[in-house]
């Protein structure tokens, strides 16, 4: 199954159809309803297509195995598990696979959970119960031979690739085929980074110019570069100036970073390179052999910071790419973006908590020196804790959710970091046994919070009760204007909230995109209030909305252009039906999801999914926007040469006029055009760096299924680096 769509939203609902143990309705044949031969064609087609991303062990990135996957539905069928996988994967070709495969894929899984293959062949219409209030404990299944791999690294020797190169000169290769031996891990291309200075403290609040030194640029989360020498009457003639073939296989949202002309790019299968950013030569190669969270690398003194997908933390010597320590986060989860540096300390969240189990989600800092953990802050409050009283009748066991899946920011004057908390899970409140107005604290919320000893600040409940899969989990972009120190963020729901991020006052809201699940704000403290059907609605019961969990809002970033100094976002414009499932509450169930969902078009938009707005900082007001069919899937960079830049899924990388939106140059890539393009300059010049990529669940999907005619090939992970032509 090529690349399994893994956005939270989609791999919850998916891992929460959950394999536990004996079937258990109707008449069942000794053992579960396949065969071995089925289960054995099923371990083939996902060590082929499949392992690259969940990992052959079914621990990567996105766990089919394990608590987040085992404690889910535990009342759903083999049905509904082959019919959500049909519909949903391949994320760029939805039901575009055979449908024996798919059969195979679902044996497979369910044997390695625990239930042992039977006589009888699975099908797709086959309709028995998965698990039970009987249901045996998963067996351990013999895991599979090999780790997901890449192709084989070259030899160190081999001439890195350049200017221009094809596959055959890039060291992360192809996806493995069958058969190959796993490449190896560790330092696998040597060299070393010339003339690179530490980074301080200083540098992460104030980059050089020509530097991008962590996930979106600065401590603010700015995403803008100062950068000039591309400015919106020349732009046009950007060139095309070398291409980095990347990993394929895996969701590739790449981060890149810069600094002293270095790029360092993460990509999938746990694979980091540092590349001239000049020249597009390899310089060093780390393959770590675990999938890296892709949202988010930081550099600090003479380290790279990753996350891993198996919760652990790794320093890479930034200057030769070996690995200075390795740590595993006490307690913790792995998250698919990565950490924040604010003096000396690493910072990380948190995803995968929505089993019922007594760990709990949260946000916790780590020694940059030395990777020992240095405070945690539980991110869902507990009974007889402040905000302990906000989970109704549910006690701390089958308190779930609040995740950190997004790099929050840092304001060094007030020595606070900001981030954003998803819902509580699962993801309608009376699947989760509480009332819709019960707000679940920490959740659907920012907090704000000490960053020497990570107690809470502030916080403010921007979805009190969240109830349709609608996060507010995104970057929170710090801003001074007009006296006052503001923190904005936008969701899911589409509603940008600006606030006091010294207080936490609520200081104004607008909706970036049609809404109609929020009837009311109170306009003092803007809490908002659900339609009366949405705070009374049932199990079985469908219930619509817009935007969709495709996000008004997503993990794409805004950016801050400081000189205009308005807030350019990129928006999607779709609406769902949502129906509540009954969860039961068991030790070890949970779920990440609990909902059936349907798409639709957003009324009003004339079919354009895409929308790229820009909003004045201070007013609030919508200045400009950009509709489009095809959603767009990168980060928005602003320059200072007036310039944005924001790549979409029809595979195309624009630049439009910061000042009115007008698209000023565009180009097609490879394929969709995903992640985070970043801006920098080596001797003089500067250059802007986008990748392409594949995966990345709910922005992608939803627009699968309601733009189908928007096709994008099944390669082409690379980075493209473009520049002006040089004078002469």
């Amino acid at each position: 199954m090529t690349k399994l769509r893994t956005n939270s939203s989609l791999l919850a609902a998916f891992a929460s159809l959950v394999v536990s143990g004996v079937l258990l309705t109707g008449q069942q044949p000794a053992g579960g309803p396949f065969t071995a031969e089925q289960a054995s064609a099923g371990k083939a087609a996902y060590d082929a297509d499949c392992a690259a991303c969940h990992g052959a062990d079914l621990k990567g990135s996105f766990p089919l195995t394990g608590e987040g996957f085992i404690g889910g539905w535990r009342s759903r069928t083999t049905r509904d598990l082959f019919g959500l996988i049909q519909t949903t994967m391949p994320a760029n070709n939805p039901s575009g696979l055979p449908e024996a495969t798919y059969v195979n894929i679902v044996a497979y899984i369910l044997q390695f959970n625990g239930i042992a293959a039977g006589t009888t062949p699975l099908t797709a219409t086959t309709d028995v119960r998965i698990g039970g209030p009987t249901a045996a404990a998963p067996t351990q299944a013999a895991p599979p031979a090999a780790a997901p791999a890449p192709a084989p690294a070259p030899a160190a020797q081999q001439a890195p690739a350049g200017r221009g190169a094809g596959p055959q000169g890039a060291p992360a290769g192809q996806g493995r085929g069958r058969g190959q031996e796993p490449p190896p891990t560790g330092l696998t291309v040597r060299g070393e980074v010339k003339n690179l200075a530490r980074v301080t403290d200083d540098m992460l609040r104030n980059p050089a110019p020509g530097d991008w030194p962590m996930l979106r640029r600065d401590q603010y989360a700015s995403s803008f570069s100062p950068l000039t020498q591309i400015t919106q009457n020349n732009v046009q003639d950007l060139q095309l100036q070398w291409v980095w073939p990347m990993n394929e296989g895996g969701t590739n949202q790449p981060s890149p970073l810069a600094k002293d002309g270095t790029i360092f790019l993460n990509n999938t299968g746990g694979i980091v390179q540092a590349i001239d950013g000049r020249t597009g030569d390899l310089i060093w190669e780390q393959r770590l052999g675990v999938n890296i969270a892709m949202r988010g690398m930081s550099l600090y003194d003479d380290k790279l910071y990753l996350a891993l997908s198996n919760a652990h933390l790794v320093a890479l010597n930034a200057r030769t790419g070996e690995v200075a320590w390795d740590v595993e986060m006490p307690d913790g989860r792995g998250s698919s973006s990565g950490p924040l540096v604010a003096r000396g300390k690493v910072i990380q969240g948190m995803g995968g908590c929505s089993p019922y189990v007594e760990r709990r989600c949260f946000i916790s800092a780590y020694d940059a020196a030395t990777g020992k953990q240095l405070w945690r802050f539980n991110t869902v409050a507990r009974e007889g804790e402040p905000g302990g009283d906000t989970w109704g009748s549910l006690t701390n066991l089958y308190r779930a959710g609040g995740e950190t899946w997004i790099t929050g920011s840092y304001d060094p004057d007030l020595n606070l970091t900001y981030w954003g908390t998803a819902q509580a899970k699962p993801w309608m409140p009376v699947s989760r046994g509480m009332y819709t107005l019960d707000k679940a604290l920490y959740t659907s919320s920012t907090v704000a919070l000490d960053a020497d000893t990570g107690k809470l600040a502030w916080y403010f409940s921007h979805a009190p009760g969240e109830a349709l899969d609608l996060d507010i989990v995104f970057e929170r972009v710090l801003v001074d204007s007009g006296g006052q120190n503001l923190v904005f963020t936008v969701g899911k729901d589409s509603v940008i909230w600006k606030l006091d991020r010294k207080t936490g006052k609520y200081l104004g809201h607008k909706e970036g995109t049609f809404q109609n699940v929020w009837e009311s704000f109170d306009p003092k403290t803007g809490e908002p209030r659900y339609r009366a059907d949405i705070i009374d609605h049932e199990i079985g019961q469908w219930i619509d909305g817009c935007p969709s969990t495709e996000g008004g809002h997503n993990w794409q970033a805004m950016s801050h252009h400081k000189q205009s100094n308005q807030l350019i976002i990129p928006l999607s414009q779709s609406c769902i039906a949502i129906r509540a499932q009954k969860i039961e509450q068991v030790p070890g169930g949970g779920s990440g999801g609990g909902a059936d969902r349907r798409f639709y078009e957003m009324p009003g938009t004339d079919g354009n999914v895409g929308k790229l707005a820009a909003f004045d900082v201070n007013s609030m007001k919508e200045t400009w926007a950009l509709q489009q069919r095809a959603p767009f899937l990168t980060s928005v960079l602003s320059t200072g040469g007036g310039v944005a830049f924001v790549g979409d899924l029809d595979r195309e990388f624009k630049a439009v006029d910061t000042r009115t939106g007008r698209v000023l140059w565009k180009t097609r890539l490879s394929t969709s055009v995903q992640g985070f393009p970043i801006s920098f300059a080596v001797d003089g010049r500067q250059y802007i760096a986008v990748t392409t990529g594949l995966g990345g669940g709910s922005p992608r999907l939803v627009p699968s299924t309601i733009a189908p005619e928007i096709r994008v090939p099944t390669t082409g992970q690379a980075m493209y680096v473009f520049a002006l032509p040089e004078r002469k």
